[in-house]
């Protein structure tokens, strides 16, 4: 890993900021790198309000939208609210359709078939439309570029209102309104929404023409926290105040889907992390391996023992995915030695047989072990599906870009994007991808990148210093958990390695003459060698708690170690 110190922050306003918050200067030096400088910022961080959301009215053709909803509303028109099968259009259409339900019974959702219709709008959604007399179709988490899509809806007499967060291209589809806030020439204050995100503003604008306030919204924030977290989008402004108010609802009032998920997995108190890895997973696992319907039907649920049983439906198809996760990745990580090809700045595979729900996932695997950008392929009807996920610091998508002349059909976002090909193009894409990777990128980007918030002691840390890191949360894109180095690190002698199969790391140690701190480290195993010799080094590592036997003391996860 390449550790990179962040630069040291103005030490003036450093010293204002902790005079003014009564805090150490360590503390208020994050929150001067995360932007925040005063007493009025630094509240309005830590106690995100839903009073400072932005008005949806900002948004560019938002009008347009509540203006045609309404219409459908009062003439009982049949509204089909229509979204994407992973979590954030699941979500979205859940949010979406419940809220639309308290105001009229003419409401359905569809999502697409993963494997019959692939992402996005379909023409096949749209002739369900056709043929069961709906007239407006809300379109979320997709849909920005369904020019064609949204013209053929249009010839049978359909309207669309698109609310979407993906990069639109050259052109818009001819909707009543297209909602995105990456739109060129939407102005709306914060870019950084996720699907989820953007159905919800559409909601905040529709309900204040009945006279509902911000707070008869909140129960919704559940599902748009979910969104937020497992859609990687930045945890900055909006998403920050959506995500910490949505995680409160989790843990307080979860609607009914959701407690029927954490009373699976005996959770108590989450965290965005813990709603990352537990919630998100097993909602995407519905349209990974079934039907995302299936998610939808549990979100919207208010029974809570029919919602036992989709929630307990919805566990095995997870099971189910971790299974097909573990044996593709194996399956790939072997191809991928075979090849000898780790000389490449890229990786990119294909099985006809591999299962097209967890390509993705094995993608993120192979970036994990490998870290180039990476493309895993699957057989799609007569069509390749792929998955890429890319690392650090590279623009996959405006690489795949350059490989147009190869690729069919591909959509997403910097760092994850779907596409699909002709089987004859995929050599000549492979080739071509490696080159413009190989052209484009920094060869430094190829090496993982541990970005370090601060060098501490280790008497710095103590149980107060903890608490206030905690409240910095939700942690997540643009405002990570911190990490800290310390140097002249020594074990006390009792550092092992644990696990099975030795894999991770448990060390005592002392830095000089403080009290010895307890660390662990997943995956460190191998650093035995440098860290358990007796000779001092640096480490680097987030500040967490340990529970055990009732007692809860202070640990360090660490990040690497270094001689």
């Amino acid at each position: 890993m390449r550790w990179n110190l962040k630069p040291k922050p103005s030490a003036e306003k450093v010293k204002k900021l902790a005079t003014e918050l009564t805090i150490d200067p360590i503390l208020a030096s994050l929150l001067v790198q995360r932007g925040i400088e005063t007493f009025e910022a630094a509240k309005k961080f830590f106690r995100p309000s839903l009073e400072d959301l932005h008005d949806p009215f900002l948004m560019k053709d938002m009008q347009k939208a509540v203006d045609r909803i309404e219409k459908a509303l009062q003439s009982g028109e049949n509204i089909m609210v229509y979204g994407d099968y992973d979590v954030d259009g699941t979500t979205s259409v859940a949010l979406v359709s419940s809220f639309l339900k308290t105001l009229s019974p003419n409401i359905a959702t569809y999502i697409p078939d993963r494997y019959k219709e692939g992402y996005g709008v379909s023409y096949q959604g749209i002739d369900f439309a056709d043929d069961n007399g709906f007239s407006l179709i809300i379109a979320l988490d997709c849909g920005v570029k369904a020019i064609e899509k949204v013209a053929y809806a249009a010839e049978k007499g359909i309207d669309f209102i698109i609310c979407d967060h993906h990069r639109p291209g050259d052109e818009l589809p001819s909707a009543v309104a297209v909602l995105d806030p990456k739109r060129e020439d939407c102005f709306y204050p914060y870019k950084e929404l996720c699907g989820c995100g953007v159905g919800f503003k559409l909601v905040q604008a529709l309900s204040s023409g009945i006279g509902w306030t911000i707070d008869d919204l909140v129960p919704y924030l559940d599902l748009v926290a979910t969104a937020i977290g497992a859609d990687i989008v930045p945890i900055t402004g909006e998403n920050r105040i959506l995500a910490y108010n949505g995680l409160q609802v989790i843990n307080k009032a979860p609607r009914i889907g959701f407690q029927a998920i954490l009373k699976q997995v005996k959770k108590q108190k989450l965290t965005i992390t813990d709603v990352v890895f537990i919630i998100a997973p097993r909602i995407n696992a519905a349209g990974r391996m079934k039907h995302g319907n299936h998610a939808v039907t549990l979100l919207t649920e208010t029974d809570i023992n029919q919602a036992a049983l989709w929630a307990a439906e919805i566990e095995q198809y997870n099971a189910d995915r971790r299974e097909a996760d573990k044996r593709i990745t194996k399956e790939a990580l072997q191809q991928i030695e075979e090849l000898k090809e780790k000389e490449r700045y890229t990786t990119v595979v294909y099985r006809e047989d591999w299962h097209k729900g967890v390509i993705g996932i094995v993608a993120s695997r192979l970036t994990e072990t490998y870290y180039r950008p990476t493309l895993v392929f699957t057989k799609s009807g007569d069509m390749l599906a792929g998955s890429a996920r890319s690392v650090k610091g590279f623009d996959v998508y405006k690489a795949l870009e350059q490989c147009g002349e190869h690729i069919e059909q591909f959509g997403g976002h910097k760092y994850a994007a779907g596409l699909t090909l002709k089987e004859k193009d995929y050599e000549g894409f492979k080739k071509t991808f490696e080159e413009v990777v190989r052209a484009t990128i920094d060869p430094k980007l190829l090496d993982p990148e541990l970005i370090i918030d601060s060098e501490i002691n280790f008497g710095d840390i103590n149980p107060k210093f903890y608490r206030i890191i905690k409240q910095l949360a939700p942690f997540g894109p643009e405002n990570r958990t911190p990490i800290f180095m310390s140097t002249h690190v020594c074990d006390t002698g009792h550092g092992k390695k644990v696990g099975e199969d030795g894999d991770h790391l448990r060390l005592v140690m002392q830095q000089g003459n403080s009290a010895s701190l307890t660390g662990i480290g997943f995956g460190l195993g191998h650093k035995s060698d440098v860290a358990c010799t007796g000779a001092p080094f640096k480490v680097a590592y987030t500040v967490d708690e340990n529970e055990w036997q009732g007692t809860v003391s202070l640990q360090l996860k660490l990040k690497d170690i270094k001689s």
